[in-house]
């Protein structure tokens, strides 16, 4: 397990350099000038020329890349083009933010969403299922920015319960922060539940023509303890592997759901930052998102390998 781990952070880490190569390189190749939009169309050429070096764009790209990820290793983003403020600091507080929404919406969707997979697998076919699974695959199709706006419009613009708007400040009280984080919590908890869900049912249903699970039913264990127990097992691998993608999606995946709701989190600063082409800040997100992205398909695997005892027995 030590040797299966070293080698599954050497690869995270050969992962995310590769990936931070890409970073670099697309962010260099977004149209437009830094310095131009940073001081406007009226800057003087001097004043541009003055930003450029400041910005070090005057140096070559191999040599700025190498800069810009020694200073990532050691927590140093450089200043945002805009605001002049340390992008770690504007990373700080909207990371938070993202944090908060994004474990809280995993706190409530994988229980529920692994206990109605488990309910739908248990009579497949039946009339549970049938309804169930017409609704989760409703959901799967339905677009986040709709579900999001048909949430705002019965809640907070007709029944009043909830604000539109998802801020909040770090004075408020449990219960403003709840009310506050109420709309965009249940538009991820839709979409996330209805993903995991499905594949909790499929891998169940799969799992029940596995031979032991079929020398289970014929030893006469009643199906209840037959698919919590054995079938739900035999499967956590996948399980697993699917909440950990859907957890690194409420990391990254909620431009919609920030934008439409005005939640000032991870997400959101990033969009602004390419409309401002900062590109500190965006180098920084994207860069945050895919080390998310890397870490729990990482912890993912560790998680399947220690839960199976065949693939345990493969190392």
């Amino acid at each position: 397990m030590l040797r299966y781990f070293a080698k599954r952070t050497g690869a995270a880490i050969a992962t995310l350099l590769v990936l931070s190569l890409l970073i670099f390189a697309g962010s260099e190749m977004l149209p437009g000038d830094v310095a131009e939009v940073a001081l406007g169309q009226s800057a003087t050429p001097e004043s541009l020329q003055a930003l450029r070096l400041q910005l070090g764009l005057d140096r070559p790209a191999p040599e700025r890349y190498l800069t810009w990820l020694s200073g990532a290793a050691r927590g140093d983003w450089g200043l945002s083009v805009m605001t002049r403020v340390p992008v770690a600091d504007l990373l700080t507080d909207r990371l938070a933010n993202t944090t908060v929404l994004a474990l809280t919406t995993a706190a409530i969707a994988v229980p529920l969403a692994v206990i109605l997979g488990i309910f739908m697998a248990f009579n497949p076919g039946g009339r549970f299922d049938k309804a169930a699974s017409s609704l989760v695959l409703a959901i799967s199709a339905t677009p986040e920015f709709l579900i999001a706006t048909i949430l705002v419009l019965l809640f907070a613009v007709y029944l009043r319960w909830f604000p539109a708007v998802s801020y909040f400040s770090g004075d408020a009280s449990i219960g403003g922060i709840a009310r506050t984080l109420a709309l965009p919590v249940a538009t991820l908890v839709l979409i996330s539940l209805a993903q995991m869900s499905r594949m909790t049912r499929a891998a169940l249903i799969n799992a029940q023509d596995l031979p032991f699970i079929e020398m289970a039913q014929l030893k006469g264990l009643t199906r209840t303890r037959t698919i919590f127990v054995h079938a739900f097992v035999a499967v956590s691998g996948p399980i697993i592997n699917v909440v950990a993608l859907n957890l690194a999606y409420l990391i990254s995946g909620i431009v919609v759901v920030e934008t439409i709701f005005s939640y000032p989190g991870l997400a959101r600063l990033m969009i602004d930052a390419v409309t401002a082409r900062d590109l500190p800040v965006v180098q920084a997100c994207a860069m945050l998102f895919c080390a998310a992205y890397v870490v729990l398909m990482m912890i993912a695997d560790l998680l399947a390998m220690v839960s199976n005892p065949k693939l345990r027995s493969m190392l």
